[in-house]
């Protein structure tokens, strides 16, 4: 199968690839048609669980929700380095960093809510646990994040990020000023 990566996109080694589910994917629409649906189920799930979401248990769980009827490594962190992320030797150790940060920011109201969960979603971009699925993933984690704040879910620019597009090279660039500690323009993509 060979994939079209749009923009911005961890691209995934030929043993990652290896690893996919379902034998009758051999294009990119198909693989991407099969993992929304499997994206919907674990959104599902997630919505009825009543746990701690701020968790490394919760984050391996989510991602195996989104992703476990498409890849045998859903929900287990990357072990070799991609084009974006910290060094994956230390990803669990920079997830307890970023848990502990969100809860004392949740705790002494540091930020608006908005803001605690849109940096908590760029961060853990930043830090991109999982061989692929890290956008889709930690959008929906700060979407849950936010609902547990009390606010409703963001709209992430009201359109598919997936595939590229005018919407997508929006958000690459917002997720850019936010490596660059300007927040404002991707706390207003969330709400866009």
């Amino acid at each position: 199968m060979k994939l079209d990566y749009p923009p911005g996109a961890t691209p995934l080694d030929a043993d990652e690839l290896a690893c996919l589910i379902p034998k009758h994917i051999t294009t990119q629409a198909q693989l991407n048609e099969w993992e929304q649906l499997n994206i919907l189920q674990g959104e599902d799930w997630a919505r009825r669980q009543r746990r701690e979401i701020l968790d490394e248990a919760f984050v391996r769980l989510l991602h195996k929700q989104m992703f476990g009827e498409t890849w045998t490594w859903a929900g287990s962190f990357r072990t070799s380095d991609k084009n974006i992320g910290i060094d994956w030797r230390q990803i669990g150790v920079r997830l307890r960093d970023l848990f502990d940060d969100v809860r004392y920011q949740i705790d002494n109201k540091t930020y608006p809510s908005d803001e605690t969960a849109v940096r908590f979603h760029h961060r853990l971009v930043v830090i991109h646990p999982f061989p692929n699925g890290n956008g889709r993933h930690t959008r929906l984690m700060a979407d849950l994040l936010i609902e547990k704040l009390g606010q409703s879910r963001f709209t992430w620019g009201s359109t598919s990020l997936v595939e590229a597009s005018d919407t997508r090279k929006r958000y690459i660039a917002v997720l850019q000023s936010a490596d660059n500690r300007d927040f404002a323009p991707l706390i207003a993509f969330a709400r866009s």
